[in-house]
């Protein structure tokens, strides 16, 4: 997070548009927040529309946000005020468990429960393609190369689905078939780290020749159900978040381990999703204790807690970087 964007701690409070940090909840709202002053400045209201917010995402020009609800994805225009989505893409059978933006902002990518993982066309708002993924779909990333993607799902598998092939060319069962629920890719495409529901973290070297996948480490990272994993920005760090309420921050040695760095406390219960700042200096936490809380990597405490949310928030999205 650029120093303009998130001030120090001493810092006097303002309102700042080059930083947008939004939440999502099991009360139906959407609320979007001061990051630094931890005032609501906007809440998405769905009173007549049914169903959770499961994930949310930023375009890369910080335009829209993508919001994964129930079985479709609302598509909001950050810079207006009004609560009606400027798309709505519907075409899953069951509950979205991932939402991502293409780089260049012209595609979405959706993974659910149905088993299918499907690219939105934003310019046409139609389908573009469908993947059959065989097993409920848990997640899903865009590769740095913007030509692959990602998938964890409840078979345990790990699936990597080349684009221009429309195909799936890779698949790691590292667990046999405990569902593996988070996975997260270097900004760099050099690491892929999945977490399963056990609590157990494993990361690849990804390489450019065969075998493209090498396998360089697994650790228990917690002893309960592991929600997320997320590596930051600068690929020195990890974030998991766990139902036993904390977020473990592991950093990345130079042979391929990690390390517990330190472990951020403070949520009363599960933690269900965390965003990273542009510069990695700053974490936001999305907690079934109806708050959210922005962490400051440094020191490991709440600089920021947001409160507004009368359900569990179960999920967050922040970009502080250029839009």
């Amino acid at each position: 997070m650029p120093a303009q964007a998130l001030p120090s701690r001493s810092a006097p409070p303002r309102h700042d548009m080059s930083v947008i940090l939004v939440t999502g909840s099991y009360d139906h709202d959407i609320r979007f927040w001061e990051a630094w002053s931890g005032i609501c400045s906007r809440t998405i209201t769905r009173t007549n529309e049914q169903g959770q917010v499961n994930r949310l995402a930023i375009s890369p020009d910080k335009r829209l946000l993508a919001a994964a609800i129930h079985k479709k994805v609302n598509v909001y225009e950050i810079a207006s005020s009004s609560s009606t989505p400027l798309i709505v893409f519907d075409g899953h059978n069951s509950n979205i468990t991932s939402v991502s933006f293409h780089s260049e902002g012209k595609w979405l990518v959706t993974g659910s429960e149905d088993g299918t993982i499907k690219i939105w066309d934003l310019r046409s708002t139609h389908l573009h393609r469908n993947y059959d993924n065989e097993a409920p779909v848990n997640d899903v990333v865009v590769h740095p190369n913007q030509g692959e993607l990602i998938s964890c799902d409840q078979a345990g598998r790990i699936k990597q689905w080349d684009l221009s092939e429309n195909l799936c060319t890779h698949e790691l069962t590292p667990a046999g078939d405990t569902p593996m629920r988070s996975i997260s890719l270097a900004s760099d495409g050099s690491y892929l780290v999945a977490g399963n529901i056990k609590g157990k973290c494993y990361v690849w070297k990804i390489n450019e020749d065969l075998p493209r996948f090498q396998a360089v480490t697994k650790f228990q990272a917690h002893n309960k159900y592991l929600t997320r994993c997320l590596l930051s920005p600068d690929v020195k760090y990890l974030a998991t978040c766990s139902a036993d309420t904390t977020v473990k921050i592991w950093s990345l040695c130079s042979n391929h381990e990690f390390k517990l760095e330190k472990t951020l406390q403070g949520h009363q219960r599960w933690v269900w999703d965390c965003a990273f700042s542009a510069d990695s200096a700053y974490l936001v936490t999305a907690s079934s204790d109806h708050t959210a809380r922005l962490w400051e990597m440094a020191s490991g405490e709440t600089v920021r807690q947001y409160n507004g949310h009368h359900k569990a928030a179960v999920c967050c999205a922040l970009h502080d970087g250029a839009g």
